[in-house]
């Protein structure tokens, strides 16, 4: 039975409406995609292994929303994810990134998600580790002897000592105070290695590797307590968490709720590329093949299989269509889902909407000066109005006009904004005139806006 901790897929829509306007066939699709991600988890073990991941493919526009919905849904779901873009890939046998490499990205992405949340578990201890190990560098505790009369009454009065510099150290009276602590020097001589493979291939972790054979020197340094806390917090973080368990439960996510959002995947679609560095567009597709379909891979914690990551690919598909990927490498992206090009009213829903709305950035930027920006509905609809008619005349880009339009809008305000009025409204017609040479310039606009 599926933990109710898990959400339908309509509470995944919902919690993507927060941040992704329209785009409803897109969101449909990765919601399911998610939800069937739990519900394998709990079906019996003999068909739990034979229940892949529905790929998806999404074409669409740049700026529409792809990537956010990609990026939003692991945030929610807790899962490692990665994204990476087609065309930084070479085929293997020419210099560049193997594509194996963004498995080995993915692992390591998950060992600092999941030692985070170790770390989490055992901080409390960590800062009452912290807070003994500090009032020993205050009060060294003396050395242990026999129990005697006449040893008794300093130790008591030590104990009593400590106390109270303990109640000073918690209520944060000492953190300016100097002292002396001996720190490890960590520092290495760097390496450079020059490989056809790269570095990510040779699967070792070198500091690890000399940091056994050369002792680790100290070096006495002086800092405050402050500093000293967060040195020694690190220290015993490391000392609490067990790398063996977060290696172990890394692996485990990433093969079995890892993401990898696939960019620009239109730009391998063909056969030769006129730009860039990969060699042949197909050899590429080719080797993004096998890690798709489900391979093992070796990285410097160990194999990891792909065979339950999921896969998301996008892209434009201005000059190609999808129909140009190798059959083998349609067929592992079985879902399709087409983002629409944005409107003005979708413009206007963006600005305002979102929990991440531009206006809701700049106004709190501004508030942090003590300016206090405001719009109303026909400003934000002059805005969205502009967005459009730029889209459609210049180059389409999205949702991210929205970014050059607000930038040029408020760039006299924000230069202005420490010295300047404290309350701001923007209206429709400063927005006319802020941009109308602007927007009246075909020449000016492609450059500018």
């Amino acid at each position: 039975m599926i933990n109710e901790e898990y959400k339908t897929p309509k509470e995944i829509v919902d919690y993507l409406d927060k941040y992704i306007i329209g785009q409803d066939k897109a969101k449909k699709a990765v919601a399911i995609a998610l939800r069937n991600r739990w519900r394998r988890r709990a079906t019996p073990d003999d068909i739990r292994r034979e229940i892949l991941p529905n790929n998806i493919l999404m074409i669409g526009p740049t700026g529409v929303g792809k990537t956010e919905i990609a990026r939003r849904i692991a945030e929610m779901a807790g899962a490692p994810f990665l994204k990476v873009e087609a065309s930084k890939y070479t085929e293997i046998g020419y210099v560049g990134r193997d594509v194996e490499s963004m498995v080995r990205d993915l692992v390591d992405l998950s060992i600092n998600m999941v030692k985070m949340e170790k770390s989490e578990l055992v901080s409390e201890k960590a800062r009452e580790n912290v807070n003994e190990r500090l009032l020993d560098l205050f009060l060294p505790r003396p050395p242990r002897s026999k129990e005697s009369p006449s040893n008794a009454a300093p130790e008591a009065k030590n104990d009593d000592t400590r106390e109270k510099f303990r109640e000073k150290l918690i209520a944060g009276k000492l953190e300016e105070r100097v002292i002396e602590l001996d720190a490890p020097q960590d520092r290495f001589p760097v390496v450079e290695i020059f490989s056809p493979m790269g570095m990510e291939e040779l699967g070792v972790n070198f500091q690890e590797m000399f940091s056994g054979l050369v002792p680790k020197k100290t070096k006495r340094r002086k800092m405050t307590v402050a500093d000293a806390r967060r040195f020694l917090f690190s220290e015993e973080i490391n000392k609490l968490v067990n790398m063996d368990d977060v290696i172990g439960d890394a692996l485990e996510r990433v093969q079995e709720s890892g993401i990898i959002f696939v960019d620009e995947i239109d730009k391998i679609a063909g056969e030769k590329s006129k730009v860039g560095p990969d060699v042949s567009r197909e050899g590429v597709q080719r080797d993004i093949l096998p890690i798709v379909e489900g391979c093992a891979v070796m990285t410097k914690y160990g194999m990891v299989t792909t065979e339950h990551v999921l896969f998301i690919a996008a892209g434009a598909f201005h000059s190609s269509k999808p129909s140009d990927l190798i059959p083998e490498l349609q067929g592992r992206f079985p879902i399709r889902v087409e983002l629409g090009s944005l409107t003005a009213e979708d413009f206007v829903r963006i600005l305002s909407e979102p929990k991440n709305a531009l206006i809701k950035q700049y106004s709190a930027l501004m508030a942090s000066e003590g300016v206090k920006l405001t719009f109303n509905d026909a400003s934000l609809k002059k805005i969205a109005e502009i967005a459009e008619q730029v889209n459609t005349n210049t180059e389409n880009i999205g949702a991210r006009r929205l970014h050059t339009i607000m930038t040029n809008l408020l760039e006299d305000i924000m230069f202005d904004a420490p010295n300047g009025k404290k309350v701001i409204k923007i209206t429709p017609d400063m927005v006319e005139k802020k941009l109308k040479d602007i927007i009246g310039n075909d020449d000016l606009s492609r450059y500018i806006l």
